[in-house]
């Protein structure tokens, strides 16, 4: 990590979002402060990718404020979606146009350290868009880690991949956090929301219903809507 003042905590207040007369979003406010990995579950259509882009900056909230700290803070955190955005380049050239595009100098070294961290170095030259897609979200989140960002913004990593692929992504996300990098994720996957998480954020009909330590919400859910949902059965 660069050694500058920090962007956190994050202070999300009151946020709101609301698209042809539907409010998606309603008044929903939570406070992260530096380190950990925080996990937002729910059901579909809950609000949690949408969550996230509120606070990554790519939309613009109806109602309510994203705060961070200090003032320079939209270069200081990187988003991973769930389904990639691969461009026609190499796996290396992924990385070095990203790096290019923010002006981050020595675009080629740190493209290729990156690679190397996350056990890409042997595919730096295949096209990214033939890779698979564990391959693929591997590189996205090597593309985000070499923008050296304090905070990251993960989508559902893993819910489009096999077992052994979601496992690379789970080491990655756990050797990340303990690297001090703050994450704030969303899956369906409980399983690997015990696995990741320190804390959980559940949403429901975009409302933000529970937000506990992960051990102590898997453990007895405060909310019947949240134990519905751990016991599986649909929420309308």
């Amino acid at each position: 990590m660069r050694d500058v003042t920090s962007i956190l905590p994050l202070v999300v207040k009151g946020l709101s979002f609301a698209a042809d007369g539907r409010l998606l979003l309603d008044d929903v406010s939570f406070r992260l402060p530096k380190g950990g990995v925080t996990v937002i579950i729910g059901p579909n259509g809950a609000g949690k990718s949408l969550t996230l882009r509120l606070c990554h900056g790519l939309l613009g909230p109806s109602g309510g404020s994203v705060q961070w700290q200090g003032e320079s803070s939209r270069r200081r955190h990187a988003m991973v979606f769930q389904r990639p955005v691969m461009l026609r380049r190499s796996a290396r050239g992924n990385i070095t146009h990203a790096l290019g595009a923010v002006g981050l100098a020595d675009a080629s070294d740190r493209a290729d350290s990156a690679l190397a961290r996350f056990g890409l170095a042997a595919l730096a030259d295949r096209p990214a868009r033939l890779m698979s897609g564990g391959e693929q979200q591997r590189l996205a989140i090597a593309r985000a880690w070499a923008l050296e960002p304090e905070m990251l913004f993960l989508d559902e990593p893993s819910s489009q991949l096999d077992p052994g692929a979601t496992r690379q992504i789970e080491e990655m996300v756990a050797s990340l956090a303990a690297e001090g990098m703050t994450i704030l994720m969303t899956t369906h996957d409980l399983g690997q929301a015990r696995r990741l998480g320190q804390r959980i954020l559940f949403l429901n009909r975009g409302k933000l219903i529970e937000d506990s330590p992960s051990e102590a919400f898997f453990a007895g859910a405060a909310s019947p809507e949240a134990r519905a949902f751990i016991a599986g059965d649909l929420l309308w």
